[in-house]
């Protein structure tokens, strides 16, 4: 049975995505699960999969295009299965020489022009609202193609200049703040797409073209200020967070930690681990265990109720240049400490190259925000609704802290949870927090 191939929706709040380009072309045997098409959503660009394994046909949306989430833009047949397209549903009219002949325009009784057109031709411009009287013929009778076509010149003409060539969102971003053309670009890319390297290329070479000036002009006091582009992936973050302010309740609370083991930890473990091995991969071990202490703290919010999660999905904010992605380690608790560093460094990876799936950033539980690596000793994190809490750690750095009475230099943490008051209240969150600080100090407690 032929299967539809949609517009994904990476989340609840997403209501259009832009196709980037195919990665089949249509008539080609396609396999269930296999990269098909790349998609610019609100979050990211993601390879989307074949949902069914056949052959990819009534492909209805070129590179460039954004529509709605739900909608068909193309179907695949099973194996043996044909086009729904069939002779018996052409009118036929009679020509002078005596045999059967399909016409592209037949009179009717009532004086007006019938446009013919294939079953399947018919219901592409259908669903694209278009007049069939107003698509040229190629044949006799209007094809599947011949609509395609005119889709692809219809849409050419309402895309802006820089949709209509093939490029990164990195490449169009940098050519919108340098004002470049990407149709003058020469693209180094798979299929010619222009990337970011070529596009501060040109610009530098487009910079070296101007006539030196030991001085320009003097801005008005009164211009228009330059205002950065935003993403759309920026652009959802903005409205997601200004929601979650003042619906969620917040309060947070602060523990400092001796991170004296935890470095011990770390330096013992790396030897047996083929990957890098980060605190950060550390901290997820230690968080997933008490977790599995404080189910509260995986818990969510839910139409007036705390709903119990069943699996402890560990997201992890990580910064990018269109904004903010949460992928997600899933089933963290479930993880060693070496298979946790790998899944950290193929999520990280394919963050910052656009290349995350739908399922790598949906199911998060719980998510930890680490700042440590910009110098930042502590901060204070939204809430990710609908989960309970997340964890903002800062550095690692020494501080004078008191040992027995006597003034020490110690290496410390501060850690910060963000907890939503509706699922956590604030003896419940610092429970949670005394345990991963008692297992940060001691790791070895986590076997207990």
């Amino acid at each position: 049975m032929a299967k539809d191939v949609i517009m994904p929706a990476l989340g609840m709040a997403q209501e259009t995505g832009i196709l980037l380009r195919w990665l089949k072309t249509e008539g080609e045997h396609v396999t269930q699960g296999e990269p098909l098409m790349e998609i610019e959503t609100d979050k990211a660009t993601v390879e989307v999969e074949a949902p069914a394994s056949g052959t990819l046909v009534n492909v209805s949306a070129g590179p460039g295009d954004e529509l709605p989430v739900g909608q068909v833009i193309a179907r695949i047949l099973a194996p043996g299965e044909t086009a729904p397209e069939s002779t018996s549903e052409q009118t036929l009219s009679f020509s002078a020489e005596s045999t059967w002949q399909p016409s592209a325009d037949v009179p009717r009784s009532d004086g007006r022009v019938e446009t013919l057109a294939s079953p399947v031709a018919a219901r592409i411009a259908a669903e694209n609202k278009i007049d069939l009287s107003q698509i040229k013929a190629a044949g006799s009778r209007i094809q599947k193609e011949d609509v395609l076509a005119y889709l692809a010149d219809q849409r050419k003409a309402a895309i802006p200049p820089d949709r209509r060539v093939l490029a990164s969102p990195k490449a169009r971003r940098l050519a919108r703040e340098r004002n470049l053309d990407l149709a003058n670009i020469k693209g180094n890319g798979p299929e010619g797409a222009v990337l970011a390297a070529d596009v501060l290329a040109a610009s530098s070479q487009a910079q070296a073209a101007e006539p030196a000036s030991l001085s320009g002009p003097i801005p008005s006091p009164s211009a228009e200020p330059r205002a950065f582009p935003v993403s759309r992936m920026w652009q959802v973050m903005v409205q997601r967070l200004t929601a979650s302010w003042p619906t969620t309740p917040h309060f947070y609370l602060v523990r400092e930690a001796n991170a004296r083991r935890l470095i011990a930890w770390r330096e013992r473990a790396q030897p047996r681990i083929t990957d890098k091995l980060t605190y950060t991969d550390l901290i997820v071990k230690l968080v997933a265990s008490a977790l599995q202490k404080h189910p509260r703290l995986n818990a969510r919010w839910v139409e007036g109720a705390v709903v119990a999660n069943d699996v402890i999905n560990i997201g992890l904010a990580v910064a990018v240049e269109e904004g903010l992605l949460v992928p997600v380690i899933h089933q963290a608790d479930q993880l060693s400490l070496g298979d946790l560093a790998v899944r950290r460094k193929d999520l990280v990876t394919r963050a910052e190259a656009n290349k995350l799936s739908l399922d790598d950033l949906s199911g998060g539980t719980f998510t930890i925000s680490n700042l440590g690596m910009y110098g930042v000793d502590a901060f204070n994190a939204m809430v990710n609704p609908p989960q309970a809490a997340i964890l903002a750690l800062g550095q690692i750095a020494d501080r004078v802290v008191p040992v027995d009475g006597q003034p020490a230099v110690r290496p410390m943490i501060n850690l910060t949870l963000s907890c939503d008051h509706r699922v956590v209240d604030g003896a419940r969150g610092a429970q949670f927090l005394q345990s991963l600080v008692s297992f940060i100090e001691d790791p070895l407690a986590i076997l207990e």
